[in-house]
């Protein structure tokens, strides 16, 4: 299990019912793990958008006896001095929000210290015939990108990237052919189609497998395994390279767990030699 200052953290708000307003908090806390320590109540409420008594609210809804005890706390299990090189403020806005992105990449990194996770995930997207793979909005291309890759070792992948009554069409006929599990995408803002139709999934008898920016993101309460990938906030959109990056490597752990993958890939370079489809 990974020992990073965000992973501790996401440790300590794991078993509490919080309201979305406290997992928003949760959320910021757990991006910004090494500074949260150093911030004032005000500051943290600053940070995450939010009035500075529903941060003394949430430390309250965790245990302690307000925000002065949660922060006494989160001294012992973050770093014990800023981690920052002083060097941030010679950047500019652009490469910022690449230093960002940085960041968010380590944090994923130590989170794939314990395989367990990745590993269990594509175990299960490889027992599933066919695989849907969904994402909404934001999240179309994280779900269109994994859905290309896959096909090439899955035998029958079915992206779901338009919302609408079709969704529903084309979730039913996967359960139909007897799909066991859904890869969902999802990125903020989160939309409410991508919550519902994970609800559905389920009713449905599928084990969903969910990337979320966070794992106090809305989609968590109707996913049976979360695996949290932060997106960069320094631009006027969200970027994702780390969801990006995590797809990649849940199609490593499905194609190791698929007995004939290989095959499949040298199969298809073979066709695609005999074509002549891609210019040498």
């Amino acid at each position: 299990m990974s020992d990073s200052p965000a992973a501790r953290l996401q440790k300590l708000f794991e078993g509490h019912r919080l309201t979305p307003t406290q997992r928003r908090i949760a959320h910021c806390m757990v991006r910004g793990a090494a500074e949260v320590p150093f911030l004032s109540s005000v500051e943290l409420a600053e940070l995450a958008g939010v009035s500075q008594p529903s941060v003394t609210r949430f430390a309250v809804a965790l245990g302690f006896d307000g925000y002065p005890a949660l922060r006494r706390h989160l001294r012992e299990v973050a770093p014990a001095e800023r981690t920052g090189t002083g060097h941030e403020d010679a950047y500019n806005e652009y490469q910022q929000a690449v230093q960002g992105e940085i960041e968010n990449l380590r944090q994923l990194a130590a989170m794939l210290a314990d395989p367990a996770p990745v590993q269990e995930a594509g175990r299960l997207l490889a027992g599933s015939t066919p695989l849907p793979v969904l994402g909404l909005r934001a999240a179309s291309s994280q779900a269109r990108g994994f859905a290309y890759f896959a096909a090439k070792v899955h035998p029958d992948v079915r992206p779901l990237d338009e919302g609408g009554s079709m969704l529903e069409d084309r979730l039913d006929a996967a359960v139909g052919a007897g799909a066991s599990a859904l890869l969902c995408f999802a990125l903020p803002r989160h939309p409410r189609e991508v919550v519902d139709t994970l609800e559905r999934s389920r009713r449905a008898g599928l084990t969903v497998v969910t990337v979320a920016d966070s794992v106090f993101a809305p989609v968590a309460r109707h996913s049976d395994l979360l695996i949290p990938a932060p997106v960069g906030t320094g631009l006027a959109f969200d970027t994702a390279c780390a969801p990006m990056l995590l797809g990649r490597v849940l199609l490593e752990a499905m194609a190791d767990a698929l007995p004939d993958a290989q095959a499949r890939l040298e199969a298809f370079d073979a066709r695609a030699a005999a074509r002549g489809l891609f210019v040498e």
